[in-house]
């Protein structure tokens, strides 16, 4: 059985690789488009907007709701994505420890 200095040890070690990876990944871009690419979104790897681009081909019909929509799908899908490597490289990091992120 480890003693508790060695446990202690460990998890200082973690929490500098968790760190290090959660650094990485604030550098990482995760992209989405909506609407045949009419709208799209580029998020970092904590899931913060980083970029917006709305085609002109978007605001011909005037129809703000259908835009509204496009916008949301687009920012969605990159944050998802963006969530789903974030887990899948701090679950490595962890071992499946299940902690909060």
């Amino acid at each position: 059985m480890k003693s508790f200095g060695d446990m202690v040890k460990q998890a200082q070690k973690l929490q500098k690789q968790m760190a290090v990876v959660q650094d990485q990944l604030a550098e990482e871009r995760f992209e989405a488009s909506a609407g045949g690419g009419l709208v799209k979104a580029v998020v970092d790897g904590k899931q913060m907007l980083k970029e917006l681009s709305i085609s002109p081909d978007a605001l011909k019909d005037g129809d703000v709701t259908l835009l509204e929509d496009l916008v949301l799908t687009a920012v969605g899908e990159a944050q998802r994505a963006s969530e789903a490597h974030m887990h899948e490289t701090m679950g490595k990091l962890t071992g499946g420890l299940g902690l909060p992120f």
